[in-house]
C-alpha cells in the first residue's frame, strides 16, 4: 500500500497536533524548554476555533472584590454535578492566578479597571463565600478574549522556534505495542504523506460541535483527535455529557457570549416576563449552563416561546446603554447584526440553546497522560501519548462546564501537560519507526480516497447531524435515544456506501469532509450509546425518563470503546473525590441548590 504514496518522515522530540489555545500553550512550553517540537494543524493557527472563545477566563485574581481559588474549586464542583475529578478540579483552580499572570506577561491583551488591574466579570455558577455571593473572576479581553491569547500564544511559539506544519491534516495515531510512536499526515498543499516519529504526541484537536445541526462551533470541529483514538483501541470518557450554550442567535447558531448576561443581560419569553427567577431563585439568569437551557426549552415547549414559531426567547441587552455595549461586548453587538440583524442598543436578540462543549474525550490524569484500563481495573497510562483541550476529559468539568473555564482549562493543561512531556521526552528514548509503521492509516485513508458508492458525503452528514438534533438535545428519554442510535446505525453502514469524486491528493476537500465524517459518525455513535446507557439526569445529561441525579449508582465516569461492527462498548472508572492536597477538604456531592 505505501508504495502508490511518497512518504516523508520527520523527527521530532515531541509532536502536538492542534493549534488552538491548548495546543498552543503546550508548544510555546516545549519549544521554551528548548524540545524540538513539531505542531501539525489543519488550519492557520490564529483560525483555530479557539479564536471564536468571548467571554473570558476564570481565575480567583480578586481585582474586583474578594475570592480564593477554593471558592473557584467549590463552584466548579458544583458545576460538574459531582462528576468532577477533585484532583484535577483542585489543580487547575490553584495553578488558574499564576497561569493568567502568565499569560498577561506574554502579552495578553487584557481589558483594565481604572486602577490598571485585569478586568474580571460575572460569569454563570461563579460565587464566593461557597455559593453566597456573585464573584466577578472571569477575566476579560473585551469580549474578544479567545481570540487574544490564541494570537498571543502563536507569537511566542514562533518567537522560541517551534516548528509548524500548517494545513497538515492528521489522519492517525501510529500505534506499536500499545505506545504512540507518533502520527500520519496528509498535506493538504502538496498532496504528500508524512510519518511523523517523536517520543511523545499530545493530542489537542478539540471538540466534535459538528456532529450535530445547530452548533456554536467552527465547521473545523470534527473531534479528529477523539476519533484517532477510537480508531486506536483506545476509550472515549463521558461523552454522554454535550452542553448546549443558552444563548446561541436563533437560526445562526453563532454565539452569544455569557459575558452579555454577565454584563447585565437578561432573557424574556413572549410575554415579557424575566422567568429565570422561576427556575433559578438565587442565580437566575446567571445560573450554570444546564440549567438555564432546560429552562428556556421547557419555557418555549410551554408555549411561551417568541415570534410566529414560538421556538425562541430574547436576550436583552438594550439596557445597558451603547457605551457599554461598545467597551465590554463589540463582538457580540457585530455579531448580532450580522446575523440577526439586530442593533443591540435598540432591540432583543433572539436566542436559542445550541451544541456548544463536550465535556467528553480522550480520559487523562491532571499531567495531560492518557488514562486506559488495564486488567487489574486500575487506570494505567498509554505510553507516548498524552491530551488536552477540548479534545481531553481530564474530567474538571464533570457533567457540565462552567462558562469560563474552558479557557483556563487551556492554558492550565496545556502547560502542564508541556512540562510533563519535557520530563517524559527528557528520560526516554525515541523509539525509530519500523518500514510498516502507518500502513493501517494509510489504507484507511486509500479507501476513502478511492470510494465509488452512490452516496454523496454530505447526504449522510446532513442524516447524522439531524439525527443528533432530534434525538440527543437538551431533554432525552430511552425511547428517542434508542431510536437514534439505530438510525445511526444505519448512517454508518450508509459509509460503505460513500461517494468521493475528486481522486486528487491536493487541496481534495470532498476527500477531507468525507475523513473528518468517518471522525463524527464514530464520536456521534459512542455519544449516544452512552446517552442511552446513563440511567439519571446529571448536569448536561436531563433524561426524561429517569429525572433524579443517582449516586448510588451513577457516581462514575462512563468509558467508551468504538468496536470494528458499530456497536460500542462500555466499562466504568471511578470518580476522584479526593484532592491533591490537604489545603481543601473534599467537596462530597450534596444536593443541587441554585
Amino acid at each position: 500500500m505505501k508504495s502508490k504514496y511518497q512518504i516523508i518522515d520527520h523527527e521530532h522530540d515531541v509532536i502536538v497536533v492542534g493549534a488552538g489555545g491548548a495546543g498552543l500553550r503546550a508548544t510555546m512550553g516545549l519549544a521554551e524548554a528548548g524540545l524540538k517540537t513539531a505542531n501539525l494543524t489543519k488550519v492557520f493557527p490564529t483560525r483555530s476555533h479557539t479564536v471564536a472563545a468571548q467571554g473570558g477566563v476564570s481565575a480567583a485574581l480578586g481585582n474586583m472584590g474578594e475570592d480564593d481559588w477554593r471558592w473557584h474549586m467549590y463552584d466548579t464542583v458544583k458545576g460538574s454535578d459531582w462528576l468532577g475529578d477533585q484532583d484535577a478540579i483542585e489543580y487547575m483552580c490553584r495553578e488558574a492566578a499564576d497561569a493568567i499572570i502568565e499569560l498577561e506577561h506574554y502579552g495578553v491583551p487584557f481589558s483594565r479597571t481604572e486602577e490598571g488591574k485585569i478586568y474580571q466579570r460575572a460569569f454563570g455558577g461563579m460565587t464566593t463565600h461557597f455559593g453566597q455571593e456573585q464573584a466577578m473572576r472571569t477575566c476579560a479581553a473585551a469580549d474578544r478574549t479567545g481570540h487574544a491569547i490564541l494570537h498571543t500564544l502563536y507569537q511566542q511559539s514562533l518567537r522560541h522556534n517551534a516548528e509548524f506544519y500548517i494545513e497538515y491534516f492528521v489522519l492517525d495515531l501510529i500505534m506499536e505495542n500499545g505506545a504512540c510512536r507518533g502520527v500520519l499526515a496528509w498535506c493538504l498543499d502538496d498532496g504528500t504523506l508524512h510519518r511523523f516519529n517523536a517520543s511523545i504526541t499530545i493530542m489537542a484537536t478539540g471538540g466534535y460541535g459538528r456532529a450535530y445541526f445547530s452548533c456554536t462551533s467552527a465547521h473545523t470541529c470534527t473531534g479528529d483527535g477523539n476519533a484517532m483514538v477510537l480508531r486506536a483501541g483506545l476509550p472515549l470518557q463521558d461523552m454522554e455529557f454535550v452542553q448546549f450554550h443558552p444563548t446561541g442567535i436563533y437560526g445562526a447558531g453563532t454565539l452569544i457570549t455569557e459575558g452579555a448576561r454577565g454584563e447585565g443581560g437578561f432573557l424574556t419569553n413572549a410575554e415579557g416576563e424575566r422567568f429565570m427567577p422561576r427556575y433559578a431563585p438565587n442565580a437566575k439568569d446567571l445560573a450554570s449552563r444546564d440549567v438555564v437551557s432546560r429552562s428556556m426549552t421547557m419555557e418555549i415547549r410551554g408555549g411561551r416561546g417568541c415570534g410566529e414559531e414560538k421556538d425562541h426567547l430574547l436576550l436583552h441587552l438594550e439596557h445597558l446603554g451603547a457605551d457599554v455595549l461598545e467597551e465590554r461586548l463589540p463582538g457580540i453587538s457585530e455579531s448580532a447584526m450580522i446575523f440577526a440583524g439586530v442593533d443591540v442598543t435598540r432591540d432583543p436578540i433572539p436566542v436559542l440553546p445550541t451544541v456548544h462543549y463536550n465535556m467528553g474525550g480522550i480520559p487523562t490524569n491532571h499531567h495531560g497522560e492518557v488514562i486506559d484500563l488495564d486488567g487489574s481495573g486500575d487506570d494505567g497510562l498509554v505510553p507516548g501519548l498524552m491530551a488536552v483541550g477540548e479534545s481531553a476529559c481530564v474530567s474538571v468539568h464533570g457533567a457540565n462546564r462552567l462558562g469560563s473555564n474552558s479557557l483556563l482549562d487551556l492554558v492550565v493543561f496545556g502547560r502542564a501537560a508541556a512540562r510533563r512531556a519535557i520530563e517524559l521526552a527528557k528520560e526516554g528514548d525515541r523509539q525509530p519507526l519500523s518500514a510498516e509503521s502507518g500502513e493501517q492509516a494509510i489504507a484507511h485513508f486509500d479507501r476513502y480516497r478511492q470510494a465509488s458508492g452512490d452516496t454523496p458525503t454530505s447526504v449522510l452528514r446532513l442524516k447524522m447531524q439531524r439525527i443528533m438534533q432530534n434525538n440527543c438535545a437538551v431533554f432525552r428519554n430511552g425511547e428517542i435515544l434508542s431510536e437514534g442510535f439505530k438510525q445511526l446505525i444505519d448512517v454508518w453502514q450508509g459509509m460503505d456506501d460513500i461517494r468521493v469524486t475528486d481522486r486528487g491528493m491536493e487541496w481534495n476537500t470532498d476527500l477531507v469532509e468525507t475523513l473528518e465524517l468517518d471522525n463524527l459518525i464514530r464520536q456521534a455513535m459512542v455519544t449516544l450509546h452512552s446517552a442511552l446507557n446513563r440511567e439519571e439526569s446529571r448536569g448536561a445529561h436531563a433524561r426524561e425518563d429517569f429525572p433524579d441525579r443517582d449516586d448510588d449508582k451513577w457516581m462514575k465516569h462512563s468509558l467508551v470503546w468504538f468496536e470494528s461492527d458499530g456497536v460500542p462498548r462500555l466499562q466504568y472508572r471511578p470518580v476522584h473525590l479526593e484532592t491533591l492536597t490537604d489545603e481543601v477538604e473534599t467537596i462530597a456531592p450534596k444536593a443541587r441548590v441554585y
